[in-house]
């Protein structure tokens, strides 16, 4: 805080002026959170949300079970193949092209209408011991799923050369939510993670339903993720919650996440989040950023080495952070390296 330079205590410039070490510091935090609150409130730039691709609705099932998950799959994929003709006869080819190569895949849920939602399943889930469930941040939609999907089977590949014989693992990349866009009012308050929150509650309790007896489940939430788990948290059955360049939770603290899940956090030196200031403010009734930084100490999380990546590499294959999560999914916590 830097209390003696109170009260005219002399600085270091000529003159004997006052010249505090945070001024510099303080201004930057001022500037970049006036930045953030005016993002927040600003109207969203004319154009931003372009024309959308139409779909049929999405197919309306029980929730998923063991008995008939294959079913469930095989329901989702129609419905993908039928979003993929109407994009394509409408002139939407990339988009078509997405959703042809999401219906040969183990769909656990998909909606095609707007920026898209998919559930995707990566291993045998029905017999899994261990299963992560990705969450991803910003600017993810189905027509840039492939980004993501890119995510889920380093993971995937990772989890099933070191799994030890015998323990079977699953990973679902869950897009179950409109995420916000990187430039965007939403992007900065907690609106869309408060929506989120519940969906990804009862995924959850849909994976339980459906994996071994037991089974460990990890939630590995990036970026804007990170403040949809924590919006989630308050007693959602996972082993493990684990942050990855976040820019805060809404959390102050680990413990008010109210969750008996290990809690883990990690940057990369090279990620631009650990630029953006970790602060909140309250204008005209919205809460605008995000709080204590989860690798700070006084969060209080299992704080692990990311590696030099930027903020999109934490599932880089052959990383060190990409290590570090195959062993907190596989309940080798001992071997995480901080």
């Amino acid at each position: 805080m830097e209390q003696g330079r109170e009260r005219g205590t002399p600085g270091t410039t000529p003159g004997g002026t006052e010249a505090t070490a945070r001024r510099p510091a303080g201004r930057l935090r001022r500037g970049l959170l006036a930045a953030l609150v005016a993002a927040a409130v600003a109207v969203p730039l004319a154009g931003a949300a372009g024309p959308q691709a139409p779909a049929p609705p999405p197919a309306r099932l029980a929730p998923p079970a063991v008995a008939g998950l294959d079913a469930t799959y095989a329901a989702h994929r129609a419905n993908a193949a039928e979003a993929a003709r109407t994009a394509a006869d409408h002139g939407y080819r990339d988009r078509a092209a997405t959703e042809h190569a999401l219906a040969a895949r183990q769909l656990l849920y998909f909606d095609g209408r707007g920026a898209g939602l998919v559930t995707e399943v990566l291993g045998d889930l029905a017999h899994a011991d261990r299963v992560a469930v990705l969450v991803p941040g910003s600017d993810t939609g189905i027509d840039t799923y492939d980004r993501f999907r890119t995510t889920a089977v380093a993971l995937h590949q990772r989890l099933t050369r070191e799994a030890p014989t015998g323990v079977r693992t699953a990973v679902v990349a869950w897009l179950g939510y409109e995420t916000p866009g990187t430039v965007s009012p939403s992007v900065a308050t907690t609106g869309r993670a408060e929506e989120a929150a519940p969906e990804l509650r009862t995924l959850v309790t849909d994976v339980r339903s459906v994996a071994a007896p037991r089974a460990r489940v990890s939630l590995l939430c990036h970026s804007y993720g990170s403040v949809v788990c924590a919006r989630a948290a308050a007693g959602l059955d996972v082993d493990d919650l684990v942050f990855l360049g976040s820019p805060g939770t809404g959390a102050d603290t680990a413990a008010d996440l109210r969750t008996r899940a290990r809690v883990w956090a990690a940057r990369g030196a090279g990620d631009w989040v650990g630029h953006v200031p970790h602060l909140d403010a309250t204008l005209f009734g919205t809460t605008v950023g995000f709080g204590t930084d989860p690798v700070s100490e006084e969060y209080g999380a299992r704080v692990f080495a990311a590696g030099d990546g930027g903020h999109s590499d934490y599932f880089a294959p052959g990383s060190l952070c990409l290590a570090n999560l195959t062993r907190i999914v596989l309940g080798h916590t001992q071997e995480v390296t901080r």
